[in-house]
């Protein structure tokens, strides 16, 4: 369960991601994103990209699957806990050079450029969500971050159903 903000008794700075089941004990390899590159990561770049927020972490999944694989194909709900939140680099939506990097879309060079920077720079950096716009994701470099997180949870996933409702037929 996502924790409490700190004004209502919460602690814990927690992250989620979603992967598939076949993934889930090499969550925080960051292999994906070092074969493909990503929003915010250049190709050869190890990068673990999380959410601050379960919900997030799913839609940023559903975003590129979509509902019918989330329902179909078997997924892991994985939470991580930042033990040194002193090590997370915030970047306001004003930091960004380009705002368009913060809207749904191809990355440019550019942007996967920053993105490596600042993960060479940083253990962890929070962003805002380019899916869901009020929400932040947190990605990290596994080597970087080594002993400033540690694995909370990880449990089976399951998409409610109403979100992969049957088709109706045309009827004849």
């Amino acid at each position: 369960m996502t924790p409490l903000p700190g004004a209502l008794g919460g602690t814990a700075l927690l992250a989620w991601r979603l992967d598939r089941t076949v993934y889930a004990q090499t969550w925080d390899s960051g292999e994906g994103a070092y074969r493909a590159g990503g929003r915010w990561n250049e190709q050869g770049v190890r990068a673990v990209y999380c959410s601050l927020d379960p919900a997030c972490a799913i839609l940023e999944v559903a975003v590129h699957t979509g509902f019918d694989s989330l329902d179909t194909v078997p997924y892991v709900l994985t939470a991580i806990e930042i033990t040194d939140p002193a090590a997370v680099h915030v970047v306001q939506p004003g930091d960004v050079p380009n705002p368009n990097w913060l809207r749904p879309g191809r990355p440019s060079a550019g942007q996967q450029k920053r993105g490596s920077a600042l993960l060479s720079a940083h253990a962890f950096v929070v962003i805002p969500s380019a899916v869901s716009t009020a929400s932040w994701n947190l990605m990290f470099t596994p080597s970087r971050a080594a002993g400033k997180y540690r694995l909370h949870t990880q449990e089976r996933f399951a998409l409610d159903t109403r979100l992969h409702p049957p088709q109706a037929k045309p009827k004849p």
